[in-house]
């Protein structure tokens, strides 16, 4: 007799139970990594989280070769262009808490959507369960993508545009560190939480909810509403929000054909 439970026969305290586990393991995993990342202040701040107001950025230094090469270097910085300010006695400890935590969630990412996927998989049907192979690494690489999109493109732009912005030349930027911090932190989180789409609409069109003929039917309404999402996760300067929308329209299209390809298997299945 298998003494493994069969989850189908679970009653909702076992599956609450069983839940639970998977939570802890998964929260465990992030404050280890947390630990981690508290422990190598000099490398999260020094070269992560300050290197997007580095003159020497890749990004800038991309841009600074791409706009010299047509003629003008309007993306060329030759100095930091704000001070950071801590204002607060426990500010720069808060911080560092802050930006350990998210830093073991973006790299514990993975395996908490592992763990998740394990509670859920026993659920699925022998078709479902085959269909969904590659899940992990899918829902993976379009975290990491989309983490990376939000760190070498949004947030330093964001930089130099909000760093560097001045309504006379009597004021002077200093930002305080907090603000950066969840500027940083935050549009590189939400990026990455955003290039979920096709993973959350194949999981919708599986269960039904969600049809292509629907994606296609509400369009407009969802660019609509990507230029809102990316409103209230990027700073308030056009170019930021414009660069968050763009990929968000590509994953938008590239969900239209994931819902289409789960719908056809659907419809082959039941043929």
């Amino acid at each position: 007799m298998n003494k493994k439970k069969n989850k189908n026969s679970m009653s909702f305290m076992e599956h609450l139970g069983e839940l639970r586990s998977h939570l802890m393991r998964s929260t465990a995993v992030v404050v280890v990594f947390s630990m981690v990342a508290f422990s190598s202040k000099a490398i999260i701040f020094d070269q992560i989280i300050f290197g997007p107001k580095q003159p020497d950025f890749p990004t800038y230094t991309f841009f600074c070769w791409l706009t010299g090469y047509i003629g003008t270097e309007v993306f060329c910085f030759n100095e930091t262009p704000f001070e950071l300010l801590n204002m607060r006695m426990s500010g720069q400890f808060q911080m560092h808490l802050w930006v350990s935590f998210v830093a073991g969630l973006i790299v514990a990412f993975p395996y908490v959507f592992w763990e998740i996927w394990r509670f859920v998989k026993p659920g699925l049907y022998g078709n479902e369960k085959k269909s969904s192979r590659g899940v992990i690494f899918f829902t993976t690489l379009l975290f990491v993508l989309g983490v990376v999109f939000g760190y070498y493109v949004i947030v330093p732009l964001s930089v130099q545009f909000l760093g560097t912005y001045a309504v006379s030349a009597e004021v002077v930027n200093r930002i305080d560190l907090s603000s950066y911090i969840s500027m940083v932190s935050s549009v590189t989180l939400a990026t990455g939480i955003l290039f979920q789409l096709p993973i959350a609409i194949y999981f919708l069109s599986k269960i039904g909810v969600v049809t292509p003929e629907l994606l296609k039917k509400y369009r407009r309404h969802a660019i609509v509403a990507i230029l809102l999402l990316s409103a209230i996760i990027t700073p308030p300067d056009i170019a930021s929000q414009v660069l968050v929308t763009l990929p968000v329209l590509v994953l938008y299209q590239i969900s239209i054909f994931v819902s289409r390809r789960v719908w056809k298997r659907k419809n082959l299945v039941k043929a």
